[in-house]
């Protein structure tokens, strides 16, 4: 069993920025992923946007074109921890914003994976942003 924690959440005025970090824990052998998701609060039957994933053997990142610029996925090995560094934040990316865990990370150097391709889930940091 993967389990994974965010913190860094909060609430931020336009143009700010704020980096959440996901501490995984109970991680498989093998190819291993980990990725940020956000659901906004305005569209709760939309499916959830993964922004950005990382391979987390090989570093490799991917990142969804609305965030492209703005945001930066890495991790630090040592502390089993992957951050989503947020930049120039827009009241658009007013969300609730989770990582989750996948063993499809080969994929990620084609595509994002949609939310169902993730097996292990964090509880979810809310990030606000005001205009």
């Amino acid at each position: 069993r993967v389990q994974l924690v965010e913190h860094g959440g909060g609430s931020v005025e336009a143009g700010g920025s704020l980096t959440l970090s996901c501490v995984v824990s109970g991680q498989t052998a093998g190819d291993q992923g980990v990725g940020w998701f956000r659901q906004a609060p305005q569209a709760p039957g939309k499916e959830r946007e993964e922004v950005a994933a990382i391979d987390i053997h090989i570093g490799r990142t991917i990142y969804a074109d609305s965030v492209k610029g703005r945001f930066t996925i890495y991790q630090d090995t040592n502390k089993n921890t992957v951050y989503l560094q947020m930049t120039n934040l827009k009241p658009e990316d007013t969300a609730m914003y989770y990582c989750a865990h996948t063993d499809k990370s080969r994929v990620l150097q084609f595509r994002l994976l949609r939310w169902n391709e993730y097996d292990w889930w964090g509880q979810g940091t809310q990030v606000t942003v005001s205009s």
